[in-house]
């Protein structure tokens, strides 16, 4: 199979396309073909060898969510069978042609979200969603939302607005338009983002970051609690401010309740599909930290 490996840490070209053997699956396990996967932020962290708890093993493999076609099922396996459209996460082995994953792990794929969007929803999917099941998110909540056009500020600011809540998103201006579709009151980033959330006339109760920077100390200062304000980007701000690291880890039911939203249109996730070939190019998008939505690598089926 080929997959997207790296032999060094460092920038976006450091990856190159190899020929691996194909993974075979082992008891409880299903072996799935990649259709499209999902790059995000952990993903050039480890390429960049700034993931510290991350050793990698090179050649290393890189990816932690996919959309795909259920190829084998290893012994003891129920409910699965070849043929079947998954998607879920896994660990550094998502940008390749063929994965193995513990069934456990796996949500079924409905037939009306393609793979591209699929793969794009995964992580996103269970950090939002866990996020504001730790924050305690309610109706009566107007929830400040740092990069609100990125993934998981998308899949958020949707949550939380089906929940009833109110949603303040920052962004550039040019994805405004974005958040104000999502349901969200759009303010720019940045040094004046007091003034412009104090311009709405709304009072943020809790505080979403997932931005960084100044983030955490803006919630605060725009007089939201240390202890509803989460980050899932800066865990230095957090302890210095009082403010939480919102990690809820990953859920396959929750991931699966999301999914259910999207295909029945109440959750959506733009995406910017590159080719298996530009998996560079995906990795350089990412690390620009620009563009709304989720960067996934699409590999022919």
């Amino acid at each position: 199979m080929r997959a997207a490996v790296f032999d060094e840490y460092g920038p976006p070209g450091v990856l190159r396309i190899a020929e691996l053997p194909d993974p075979a699956p082992g008891p409880g396990e299903v072996l799935v073909r990649v259709r499209a996967a999902g790059v995000q932020p952990f993903d050039v962290a480890v390429r960049r060898g700034t993931m510290p708890w991350v050793r990698a093993v090179f050649p290393q493999q890189i990816g932690q969510e996919y959309a795909g076609v259920v190829e084998a099922v290893g012994e003891g396996v129920d409910g699965l069978a070849p043929g079947d459209a998954v998607l879920g996460s896994t660990m550094l082995n998502a940008v390749a042609e063929l994965l193995t994953v513990p069934a456990g792990n796996v949500v079924a794929k409905p037939e009306s979200l393609g793979f591209a969007t699929a793969a794009g929803l995964v992580a996103a999917s269970q950090t939002a969603s866990g996020a504001l099941l730790e924050l305690g998110v309610t109706a009566e909540d107007v929830l400040l939302v740092h990069a609100g056009a990125g993934s998981v500020g998308t899949v958020a600011t949707q949550l939380a607005r089906l929940a009833g809540a109110t949603v303040i998103g920052t962004a550039s201006v040019g994805n405004h338009d974005h958040l104000r579709e999502l349901g969200a009151v759009a303010v720019p980033y940045g040094a004046g983002l007091i003034e412009a959330v104090t311009a709405t006339g709304l009072k943020p109760t809790v505080s979403l970051d997932a931005a960084g920077g100044e983030a955490i100390a803006q919630s605060i200062a725009l007089g939201i609690a240390p202890q509803r304000v989460g980050t899932i980007v800066d865990d230095r701000a957090a302890a210095e401010h009082g403010a939480s690291v919102v990690r809820a880890g990953r859920s396959p039911a929750r991931l699966a309740e999301v999914i259910a939203l999207a295909a029945a249109g109440k959750v959506v996730m733009p995406v910017r599909a590159y080719p298996f070939e530009e998996v560079v190019a995906a990795h350089t998008a990412v690390e620009s930290r620009h563009g709304r939505g989720k960067v996934v690598v699409t590999i022919s089926g």
